[in-house]
């Protein structure tokens, strides 16, 4: 299932998933300049490696990624989703939110991958910070989602409670699956995406959303 948009309406722009969007795509960029020698470098420097772990990439890893499809589907999960938890929360709050389930992340991916030497890279972790915000702030509302019938392709609107869930669904299963499996062999990073995701959850209840503009609607 792919999200094409939502149904909830936002009543200000999203400066700050745009910021981020722009942020991500330019370092992205950067990356696809390098040599295989000099992205590997970076990677060392800035990604979350557990076997060499340094503070500071738990805040660079989240603006790194593996590849085109990694950067295209993290951005555009951002998009259909940071929109409205920016305008729940604010722009200042919700950057700070982004930050701090990116943390989550990869805190929790760091506590059980200890000893990898194996890079992690990826928005995932606060994107998906971004979505269980969504979960708690918009229970409501439908997502535009493209669905795959054999050949075909078609449009329906899905219970964002149900699609959220169903992603979280397959990374517990995912995450579950790849216990015991060498901590070296690398791949998706999944209890960075749960741990994010959870972050999410919590901040979601626990900050309420700023009052919204009254719109007056006249006969």
């Amino acid at each position: 299932m792919i999200p094409l948009r939502d149904t909830q309406p936002s009543h200000s722009k999203p400066y700050v998933v745009m910021l981020l969007i722009a942020l991500n795509v330019l370092v992205f960029l950067y990356e696809m300049s390098l040599s295989p020698m000099g992205l590997n470098l970076l990677f060392r420097s800035w990604a979350v490696v557990p076997d060499a772990f340094q503070i500071h990439t738990l805040f660079t890893y989240m603006f790194l990624h593996g590849g085109w499809m990694h950067i295209i589907g993290n951005m555009w999960f951002l998009w259909v989703f940071g929109d409205n938890v920016e305008d729940a929360f604010g722009h200042g709050r919700f950057l700070f939110f982004y930050v701090l389930c990116g943390l989550a992340a990869g805190l929790l991916h760091l506590g059980l991958n200890y000893g990898s030497p194996a890079p992690t890279v990826g928005a995932s972790g606060a994107i998906a910070g971004v979505m269980g915000a969504y979960l708690v702030k918009f229970p409501r509302s439908r997502i535009l989602t493209l669905i795959p019938i054999i050949v075909f392709l078609t449009t329906v609107e899905v219970p964002a409670v149900f699609m959220l869930l169903y992603w979280l669904l397959i990374q517990i299963v995912s995450g579950a699956y790849s216990i015991g499996q060498s901590a070296a062999a690398g791949g998706t990073a999944w209890f960075a995406h749960i741990g994010g995701f959870a972050a999410g959850v919590f901040l979601g209840w626990l900050w309420k959303s700023r009052p919204q503009p009254y719109i007056a609607s006249y006969d």
